[in-house]
């Protein structure tokens, strides 16, 4: 039998390694498949979490949304090849406060957000065509 310890530190390395590259994670949560965007990990309120970005998979409120994720209740993870651009604008503005912050996702360069460039417009001719 695996040593239960053992494969906490697995996920405790796993989840730094996803944050620091911008990868996402597939999680099993509450006996939920979830795929997540990682942001912050560390110590919130006494117990270890991580505050991710859901994108797809299974959930009991609508999705894309921020989730808190208590890392003692994950019972398998895995990183994906899949990155994301990095940290998201927060509706409030402001971070959480953390008891201990272990790591944080960069935040998303400019020429990332994961919009499409601008475009000119063409201008729209105000003469009427002559026939």
């Amino acid at each position: 039998m695996a040593d239960p310890s053992s494969s906490k530190l697995k996920f405790d390395d796993m989840i730094r390694s996803a944050i620091e590259q911008k990868r996402l994670l597939r999680v099993i949560y509450k006996e939920k498949d979830r795929i997540v965007e990682p942001h912050d990990y560390g110590i919130h309120n006494g117990l270890p979490k991580l505050l991710s970005f859901q994108v797809a998979g299974k959930s009991s409120e609508r999705l894309s949304n921020w989730r808190w994720i208590e890392t003692a209740l994950i019972s398998e993870i895995e990183m994906l090849e899949t990155t994301f651009a990095g940290g998201r604008h927060s509706p409030s503005g402001s971070h959480h406060k953390w008891d201990q912050l272990f790591a944080r996702v960069e935040p998303a360069s400019a020429d990332s957000g994961g919009k499409s460039s601008k475009r000119k417009r063409e201008p729209k001719s105000r003469r009427a065509a002559q026939g």
